[in-house]
């Protein structure tokens, strides 16, 4: 029978991954993930939690409580990085995890939980704890945790973007064994970032809280731009972790000039705007000035 109760999901993957086939074959290379995702069972199974899949070079797993989480997720990261093996392939970890509630059922886990911690791992980066301010919030026995704000993100779901944060696990010379509360939580309210966008004569502001800005040829893009070298679904702009940027999602990249800087093609990757300049899909701007994007960031 399934049911529906508070818990703390965790989600960790191989960084870099596609690297390791490349350097030391298939065979070895899953053996070397295995050896990584047996490593992240045993931590998770010494903190009260339980494994319950992993999918390729990924692992989720579950916690009673957010304290268990996050102290597991600590000490996974702390384990990979202080194993020979690991160091010398040069294997390292991400990390995603919130609290909340989520649906046990026929030996899985499915909810709003779930959904929100797999957001947070696809933010973090190699190395990195990505997890919501509400989770450690929630903390009240919290240990040697410290973290800082990363600003907001959104996720599928919710409405506003949520404020995430950065858990610090690495050990330094201190050897912290105090609470270190570094979190920003404000109120939810709008801190005044602002991009205005201006393309053919029309004028578009984003805010913080606006949903991703999309550019492409497909009719339901944000701001569709019809010509032969732009993608159907070509590049985004949305706010995260405090800042506005541009991601290329296409076939001939973005390219990207901010200020009096030389322009910059960006190609499945993404960027930071800041000041202004101006975005243009496909070509460069001197091949491209009809359909040229200009933009302006203020707050």
């Amino acid at each position: 029978m399934s049911a529906s109760r508070p818990q703390t999901i965790v989600f960790a993957d191989v960084s870099g991954s596609t690297r390791l086939f490349e350097l030391r074959g298939d065979v070895e290379a899953r053996r070397i993930i295995a050896s990584v995702l047996g490593a992240l069972g045993d931590v998770t199974a010494r903190h009260g939690g339980r494994v319950i899949k992993t999918i390729g070079d990924e692992v989720m797993c579950t916690f009673p409580a957010a304290l268990q989480g996050v102290l597991a997720a600590c000490d996974m990261q702390k384990r990979v990085a202080h194993d020979p093996e690991f160091v010398r392939d040069n294997v390292a970890i991400r990390i995603g995890l919130h609290h909340g509630e989520a649906l046990d059922e026929a030996g899985d886990v499915y909810g709003d939980a779930v959904n929100t911690a797999a957001r947070m791992a696809a933010l973090a980066k190699r190395e990195q704890i990505v997890t919501t301010a509400a989770t450690l919030k929630g903390l009240t026995s919290v240990g040697a945790i410290r973290s800082r704000s990363l600003g907001r993100a959104r996720v599928a779901g919710k409405l506003l973007p949520i404020e995430i944060v950065d858990v610090i696990w690495q050990e330094d010379t201190s050897n912290i064994t105090t609470v270190q509360r570094a979190i920003r939580l404000d109120d939810g309210g709008d801190t005044g970032i602002r991009l205005s966008l201006r393309y053919r004569g029309r004028v578009i502001e984003l805010t913080e809280n606006s949903e991703p800005f999309t550019l492409g040829r497909d009719a339901n893009n944000s701001l569709v731009i019809e010509a032969e070298w732009v993608s159907r679904n070509h590049a985004m702009i949305e706010f995260k972790k405090g800042h506005f940027v541009v991601s290329d999602r296409s076939t001939n990249g973005t390219y990207v000039k901010l200020g009096e800087d030389d322009e910059i093609r960006l190609h499945r990757d993404e960027l930071h705007l800041r000041k202004a300049g101006t975005v243009s899909l496909g070509q460069a701007v001197a091949l491209n000035q009809q359909d040229v994007l200009y933009f302006q960031c203020s707050g």
